[in-house]
């Protein structure tokens, strides 16, 4: 069963925190509590009105048999001191004592055994019966013939007689009340606890199905492309005549709503993507006509100096802008899913070629190869995988010093995947910035407003598509950067079934390519 919380959803219930408790198990427990209170209280009133009723039935009883015992004692004077024994008289049932005390001594005294015999008490009894108060209420003793309900009376003739009747039976009736009542308590529990469970099991189960549709929603990718929002409650736990019901419809509005925004979101991202492809592709012939104009005027005609760097600034522009609509078009491609050229791509070979590259353009930075001794293949599109390793090496070309380390790695993991590394040891990418270096046109503007700033680092000069170094150096023109580099890169990845991560920290900036490896069939031949 679901649980209502979400620490709880994550971890399971702590049983020494019952807050944490499903809300299942709490509504047993409480409904389990308050019948065994309600179970304890008749209990406890049943046992104190059943002794009330057995206690006036035996203080009845006693007063008849402390009756006949006086009436004999007086009817019948045979004993040596003038006074019969008050055991003698007749209708005295078994078990019954009786005492007759003059001037604080006790005369006789005994009870009659299950035999009909008389059998005398202890001396420890008669100091008992001594401290008796005559014409007093009952009271209950414990005699060495057992527990009894014992009263003092006064007879007319003088003497104090004791009478008593034993409290086995009571107690007897007692202790079979208490056992009645435990076991049919105990039943009774046993069966409201498995019928009760079976109900609020049932009765909870339109709260399961709610969180059950919203785990199905947050699981959903609602932050790009196109999303299917089908899930929703069922009519069962969505109508408005209870309180759940109403939960669930209410639910089921918010999905409605939010399912006509993302439909809204996707047709409106659909209309700028469609924009940006038409106005980058039809931006490449006016700019291939700029390039071509301005390479014919470089040959047919002579400028002064000043002319001569203005046309240097219209060409390098030029390529610059004819650089950022490919990346355009290139991830307008991406972005309608047309899936890769697939094909056998040696991942070491792609490493060396890009960062053979960079040491032509970039000699001042100490590149590095980390490669293993056997081809690393994979199955994918090598010229945009070679884009990958192009941008990831620029990144750390246009952001970093002179002099810093740049490391390109390529490994097979224990799972059979591809990784590329790119590691260099800059000053690192800021703690705020590093959450969305891969969104498009995501740029750290300080490095562009105080490129001077020396010490500024990657923390200053990142910018996405960017990787920096130890200085924050201003690039030329032609090294400006559109911010779309590395989203190219999470782009490629992602349509190969790859991933890419990044961790940063000063001194230490790593950009990690996870691709699923070729077949094994492939990689042998």
């Amino acid at each position: 069963m679901p649980s209502f919380s979400g620490a709880a959803a994550a971890h399971g219930p702590d049983w020494r925190s019952p807050s944490t408790w499903h809300l299942r198990t709490r509504l047993v427990l409480v409904a389990m509590g308050l019948l065994v209170a309600i179970c304890g209280a008749v209990g406890v009133f049943s046992y104190i009105s059943m002794d009330s009723f057995l206690t006036r039935q035996l203080d009845e009883q006693l007063g008849a048999a402390a009756h006949r015992s006086s009436e004999f004692g007086r009817s019948e004077p045979n004993d040596p001191r003038g006074r019969p024994d008050p055991l003698e008289a007749r209708g005295q049932g078994v078990g019954t004592l009786n005492a007759r005390l003059q001037d604080g001594a006790v005369m006789s005294a005994g009870f009659l055994a299950g035999d009909a015999t008389r059998r005398s008490l202890s001396a420890d009894d008669n100091a008992v019966l001594l401290a008796l108060t005559p014409n007093a209420e009952p009271v209950d003793r414990t005699l060495s013939a057992g527990a009894y309900r014992l009263i003092a009376a006064t007879a007319p003739y003088g003497d104090v007689i004791v009478t008593g009747l034993p409290l086995d039976e009571k107690q007897s009736t007692l202790a079979s009340l208490v056992g009645t009542l435990g076991a049919v308590s105990a039943g009774g529990l046993i069966l409201i606890g498995l019928v009760g469970t079976a109900l609020i099991r049932r009765t909870m189960q339109p709260l399961e199905q709610l969180s059950e549709v919203a785990t199905k929603v947050s699981r959903l990718p609602l932050d790009a492309g196109e999303v299917a929002l089908g899930v929703r409650v069922p009519p069962s736990a969505a109508h408005r005549g209870t309180e759940v019901g109403s939960v669930g419809y209410a639910l089921n509005q918010m999905l409605e709503n939010v399912s006509n925004a993302l439909q809204a979101r996707q047709e409106s991202e659909m209309k700028v993507r469609q924009f940006v492809a038409d106005a980058s592709h039809e931006l490449r012939t006016p700019l291939t006509a700029i390039r071509g104009y301005t390479e014919l005027l470089r040959m047919t005609e002579h400028f002064t100096p000043d002319g001569e760097k203005s046309l240097a600034r219209v060409q390098s522009q030029s390529e610059r802008m004819t650089a950022l609509v490919e990346d355009l078009l290139l991830l307008a491609r991406l972005d309608e899913g047309q899936p890769p050229k697939f094909g056998d791509v040696d991942l070491t070979q792609l490493a060396v070629e890009t960062v053979s590259d960079e040491k032509v353009m970039a000699p001042d930075r100490i590149w590095q190869l980390e490669l293993p001794e056997e081809p690393v293949l994979v199955r994918g599109d090598a010229t945009q995988l070679h884009q990958v390793f192009a941008n990831l090496l620029s990144n750390a070309r246009k952001h970093t010093g002179p002099g810093t380390t740049v490391v390109t790695g390529v490994t097979r993991a224990t799972d059979g995947s591809a990784v590329v590394t790119v590691t260099d040891n800059g000053g690192g990418i800021a703690p705020e910035f590093v959450g969305r270096v891969f969104a498009r046109f995501a740029r750290a503007d300080a490095a562009r407003t105080n490129p001077a700033a020396g010490s500024a680092g990657r923390s200053a000069g990142h910018s996405n598509g960017t990787t920096a170094g130890t200085t924050a150096v201003a690039a030329p023109a032609s090294e400006g950067t559109s911010g779309l580099g590395l989203s190219i890169v999470h782009s490629i990845v992602e349509a190969h079934g790859g991933t890419v991560e990044v961790t940063s920290r000063p001194g230490r900036t790593q950009f990690a390519v996870r691709l699923p490896a070729a077949p094994a069939e492939t990689a042998a031949s």
